[in-house]
């Protein structure tokens, strides 16, 4: 199992930034403010399953306020936690009386049955290939992560997660759901949306988005308005460029402004030669690697 890392120390601070009381924080994720108390105090630790949750209530992305070890892969409890669900309750997941069919696989007893598979897949919201990947590690079996190249999103809560995950590296913190409404609105010259319209946005349960409110969302991120238009085309030529900053991580280049380069963004190809470029001065950064001058 490669459970998140969870930090007391962020999420005591997040939540005193924002002037949340322990007991609100323990009702937005249905623990007693005891256990919050004891979460910061570093006496005890979230379930996993309440790990998104909490970040949902923050308005954070999951891999950024609880990201997992580095080159680490989720098995079978893991996706069921990062789904949000308890062992217990994928009892109603699959349709049985008990949740031991689940368990039995998490614990690298016995694998799922075919049936299963399907229902567990779609609510874990992972492709039935990454959850029986998620299996095999369950029983120890290494399997490395699907390659392929970078996914592009496609939706507009894929959009809009890949972007606050991918667009705020180190230290930078995303902005909240409330932030993102107040610029979109200010970009606007009035109010298009709200807070709780930015989260049913980021979550999938509104798939609607207004032309102003897809003008001001490529304003906060700073991509081009075309990202939110149901192409791949310029989807994937963002995702390459975040890909190409990522892997810099110097202060020479602050941020590719797709919009700044015409209408369609940065080429496909160029972005493509431009990750190509840095991977292999990563290679050659590597020790004992031969550089110049050897």
């Amino acid at each position: 199992m490669a459970p998140r890392r969870f930090d007391r120390d962020r999420v005591r601070a997040l939540r005193r930034a924002r002037d949340i009381t322990q007991s609100d924080l323990g009702d937005a994720v249905g623990v007693g403010d005891s256990t919050v108390a004891s979460w910061e105090l570093g006496s005890s630790t979230p379930d996993g399953e309440k790990l998104p949750l909490l970040a949902r209530f923050f308005g954070l992305p999951l891999d950024d306020l609880f990201p997992r070890p580095s080159g680490e892969q989720p098995d079978l409890a893991d996706l069921r936690c990062d789904a949000g669900y308890s062992q217990y309750q994928t009892r109603e997941l699959i349709g049985t009386k008990s949740s031991g069919p689940v368990a039995n696989a998490e614990r690298g007893k016995r694998r799922l049955s075919t049936k299963f598979q399907e229902p567990l897949a779609k609510a874990y919201g992972v492709p039935v290939e990454e959850l029986l990947a998620a299996q095999e590690r369950s029983f120890g079996i290494e399997v490395p992560a699907a390659s392929g190249g970078s996914s592009v999103p496609r939706s507009v809560a894929e959009k809009i997660t890949y972007l606050l995950e991918h667009s705020y590296p180190g230290a930078q913190i995303p902005p909240s759901d409330a932030e993102i409404a107040r610029a979109v609105n200010e970009h606007a010259g009035g109010q298009v949306i709200t807070e709780t319209g930015v989260r049913e946005l980021r979550t999938g349960d509104d798939a609607e988005l207004p032309p102003l409110v897809a003008s001001g969302l490529a304003e906060v991120f700073d991509v081009s308005p075309l990202f939110f238009q149901p192409d791949d085309t310029v989807a994937r030529q963002v995702v390459e460029g975040l890909r190409l900053l990522a892997a810099v991580r110097t202060g020479a280049v602050g941020r590719v402004a797709a919009r700044g380069l015409g209408p369609e963004g940065m080429s496909d190809e160029l972005l493509s030669f431009l990750n190509q470029v840095v991977e292999e001065m990563a290679d050659r950064e590597k020790p004992g690697a031969d550089g110049p001058g050897h």
